[in-house]
């Protein structure tokens, strides 16, 4: 197996001042690479929508990893579905062409569960991408960033430009985005009981009945993936990453409420959408093919959130 050297390289993160992209700096440091070689856009000076500024942040680059993404959970994905769509694929697949042109070494593009079909075999399977359509609610986000799966291998193909592609279950831990209008599951749970603590509250209610079933990715285990993949993976194939394990969201309610001490009733509002039924991912490839094996245990991946979100609230709920 080739391994990359990151030591000297020139590398751009997209998305590195974000969740996902602080994890992934640290650990490209560890990995070797030296600050003053990493390169992290920020969206206010740099709109990766615009085919200019993509080539402009690609050119003098030897690795680019594309975290950057409009996201959010259910709610934002009902009430902004095309702007999801366009500004995930525009800022994709100029950057995945910017980088070809100006001879970037290698591409690193992480994608979305989301672009798994809404009835997928568990555990998912990277070879049943194309098995069906997507989750309805999160459809045009996936299939959004599912477009640059194609056009990766289609760029292999045709230029033989060394482009991978990743697939990362939910993420969590701390400094995530606890939004209330754009976070993801997690963390909008952690804040509802925060905020329902505070208010002494006596009940807490929760989208859906409980039934759909997760999988999370610790954010360093994550960070860890994606980098292990920029060392040692170099073929078409998208790969799963992930934990194999998978938790309802019944239970991880009650667990949240556990670790916060919460004990009012939870209350299904059965009215609102579920989600997809199920997600659990094989995690056999990523090990196969670049060592990657998840180590962070779920309960105290979800503590460690927990205490860092005590520590930092809104200030408005301080």
């Amino acid at each position: 197996m080739d391994i990359l050297n990151l030591q000297d390289k020139r590398i751009l993160v997209t998305g590195g001042a974000g969740f996902l992209g602080r994890q992934v700096v640290n650990q490209l440091l560890e990995a070797g690479s030296s600050l003053d070689k990493i390169t992290i856009p920020r969206s206010s000076e740099c709109d990766l929508r615009s085919l200019v500024a993509c080539q402009r942040a690609a050119d003098q680059q030897d690795v680019i990893i594309h975290l950057a993404a409009h996201v959010g959970g259910i709610g934002l994905n009902q009430l902004k579905p095309a702007e999801l769509f366009y500004d995930n694929l525009m800022m994709g697949a100029q950057l995945i062409h910017a980088a070809y042109e100006a001879g970037v070494q290698k591409f690193v593009c992480v994608g979305t569960i989301c672009a798994y079909p809404k009835f997928t075999p568990v555990p998912f399977q990277e070879d049943d991408l194309w098995e069906g359509y997507p989750e309805e609610t999160n459809a045009p986000y996936g299939i959004a960033k599912k477009a640059l799966l194609v056009q990766l291998q289609a760029y292999r193909q045709q230029y033989g430009f060394d482009g991978i592609y990743l697939l990362p279950v939910n993420l969590y831990g701390p400094e995530d985005n606890f939004n209330p209008t754009s976070s993801h599951v997690i963390p909008a749970l952690v804040r509802k009981v925060y905020e329902a603590q505070k208010r002494g509250d006596k009940s807490l209610p929760v989208w859906g009945d409980g039934s759909p079933s997760r999988e999370f990715l610790y954010s360093t285990d994550a960070a860890r993936g994606i980098v292990l993949a920029t060392q040692r993976y170099n073929q078409p194939d998208a790969v799963n990453l992930g934990t194999n394990q998978e938790i309802t969201i019944r239970d991880l309610v009650e667990l949240i409420c556990e670790l916060m001490e919460f004990q009012g009733e939870i209350v299904w509002q059965t009215d609102k959408p579920n989600g997809q039924p199920r997600r659990c991912l094989d995690t056999q490839r990523a090990k196969d093919r670049f060592g990657f094996v998840a180590e962070v245990d779920f309960r105290q991946g979800l503590k460690n959130t927990i205490d860092w979100y005590r520590q930092h609230p809104d200030p408005l709920l301080a």
